[in-house]
């Protein structure tokens, strides 16, 4: 595969400052799709590199004692990867497609809202769950993003930032921040961590890609977050969907 990342900050314009969102997981995925929607096509984009994320000592030496039980009582796999793009049902969350398979992969849970949540203790659990993340947060709802900080981060220090944040935050206006995804790579999965990378585009035709670090946490996904709340790792632009795994619902 080959891998490639831009250089600097002026070649890549969503590692600059402005763009690094100091935020929630929503806080984060929002601005950013803003501000892709600035970004012309290019022709020198990035393409998936190898995970950048961080580890909090205190949680690998805990969860490898953790149950694989769902919530939900959605089944388990001991399978590690995911090489192929699963047959899915997809329905609309907001205006994104997003895969759905409550008996097996999950959402499990449903609420009258429409807020998702309980995902299966497998590769095809965790992606599913990383979709639904970002579906959640590009619903433009106060309340669904509040409760997804509330309910599908990592506790700890940046959780409650986040939190903090979340609730006073306001809903974009003036533009249409969907995202369709395009594909994804499983780039490790272990007991109870996964980093999925996924690869999404624009309504006008702008390609970018994030790895979303999830840990298995009380019979569900929930995304990392950094000590000071931060996305652990940026959102960045793509070329072309070169070593992915092309997936999609619409």
């Amino acid at each position: 595969m080959s891998e490639s990342t831009q250089s600097t900050t002026e070649q890549n314009p969503f590692t600059r400052p402005a763009f690094i969102i100091s935020a929630a997981l929503v806080l984060a995925l929002i601005a950013a799709v803003l501000v892709i929607f600035l970004v012309p096509k290019s022709d020198s984009g990035g393409q998936p590199a190898a995970a950048g994320t961080t580890t909090s000592p205190t949680a690998s030496s805990t969860a490898s004692g953790a149950s694989t039980t769902s919530t939900c009582g959605l089944p388990s796999t001991s399978e590690t990867a995911l090489g192929i793009a699963p047959k899915s049902t997809w329905t609309l969350v907001g205006k994104m497609a997003t895969p759905t398979d409550p008996k097996t992969f999950g959402p499990g849970v449903t609420d009258s809202d429409g807020f998702r949540s309980c995902f299966a203790h497998s590769p095809t659990g965790a992606l599913y769950s990383a979709v639904s993340m970002i579906a959640l947060s590009s619903s433009q709802s106060q309340a669904l993003n509040t409760k997804l900080t509330d309910q599908l981060l990592v506790p700890g220090p940046g959780r409650e930032i986040a939190m903090r944040e979340s609730e006073t935050m306001a809903s974009p206006t003036g533009g249409d921040t969907t995202v369709q995804i395009r594909g994804f790579l499983i780039k490790s999965y272990a007991h109870t961590e996964a980093d999925v990378d996924l690869a999404f585009e624009t309504k006008n035709g702008v390609l970018a890609h994030t790895v979303l670090p999830l840990r298995w946490v009380e019979g569900d996904w929930k995304a990392k977050v950094s000590d000071d709340g931060k996305l652990i790792n940026d959102i960045t632009q793509l070329s072309d969907l070169s070593g992915f795994i092309v997936w999609s619902g619409v």
